[in-house]
């Protein structure tokens, strides 16, 4: 007589958190957030050498950011640059980054890094007291920064990225992109009408910001956006805006080396090394 086979048991260590990434998208700032680094020592006195840092954990091995085991879904961009259809099955928008985790499904950047820290975090990538208002999000973030964009002691960095900043970045990119896939015969003209509308409303607003980033670096000369002594959701929101934008040349230079400092973590690399496909940095190993 067959003997039944025996049920099948989950496997409790499985990541139950899959990431839905994108190539060349937001969602490489969600990789950053959860990565698992662990790099040889080359890399970690790579990282020295550019931060400053002086400790190492585990051996000379260096172990940052979250640590949260998850699957990775990949997706690739089409011919036109968009997103595939395959992603509107996890988000109707068919956007990333997404991520499904215990049957959730969950779109946008601030909302994914604030669920990931608050369910995963385990007290890591909390700003320190005296930055808990940079790296808060603010309901009137809008406000403050456009209407007043001379204050700058009080900057709400985890939605601002996306709030008031982003926009302004996207809409630069489309003015470039439309002379450039319209006829041949009217390209010149679109081209001349869009790089005065980008010269008169969005570079004068880009300057204001781009100063108000360098002014907020310099406080205590602030490794990070809320200060401390590791990323936050500030840093975590603001990378992806700053690398778009710096590939145009138009950020400071607290603001360029600020960017180096992340690019040079051994968990961001390791991202990188995961996410493959990124316009905007590239592993250095």
């Amino acid at each position: 007589m067959a003997s039944s086979a025996a049920p099948t048991v989950p496997d409790a260590t499985a990541p139950k958190l899959v990431v839905h990434h994108l190539n060349n998208s937001r969602s490489q700032r969600i990789l950053w957030l959860l990565v698992r680094s662990l790099l040889p020592d080359r890399c970690t006195s790579f990282h020295r050498r550019l931060t400053g840092a002086r400790s190492a954990r585990n051996g000379g091995m260096m172990q940052e950011e979250l640590e949260v085991p998850y699957e990775l879904k990949k997706y690739q961009r089409t011919p036109e640059m968009t997103a595939p259809p395959e992603l509107k099955a996890v988000n109707p928008l068919g956007t990333a980054p997404a991520i499904t985790d215990e049957g959730l499904n969950l779109a946008e950047s601030g909302a994914i890094v604030e669920y990931i820290i608050q369910k995963y975090g385990n007290g890591r990538a909390q700003a320190p007291a005296s930055g808990k208002i940079d790296d808060l999000y603010c309901r009137w973030h809008a406000f403050v920064l456009d209407v007043i964009p001379v204050l700058t002691n009080f900057i709400p960095v985890t939605h601002y990225s996306e709030a008031s900043l982003m926009p302004i970045l996207v809409n630069k990119l489309i003015f470039k992109i439309i002379p450039e896939r319209s006829p041949f015969f009217i390209r010149p003209i679109l081209q001349a009408v869009f790089n005065q509308v980008s010269a008169k409303m969005l570079d004068p607003r880009l300057k204001i910001h781009a100063e108000m980033i360098e002014n907020h670096l310099a406080k205590d000369d602030r490794q990070f956006f809320a200060g401390g002594e590791e990323p936050t959701a500030a840093d975590y929101m603001m990378i992806f805006c700053l690398e778009a934008w710096g590939t145009r040349g138009e950020i400071g230079e607290k603001t360029k080396a600020y960017v180096e400092r992340i690019h040079a973590r051994p968990a961001y690399q390791r991202s990188l090394v995961k996410g493959g496909e990124y316009a905007y940095a590239k592993p250095t190993a």
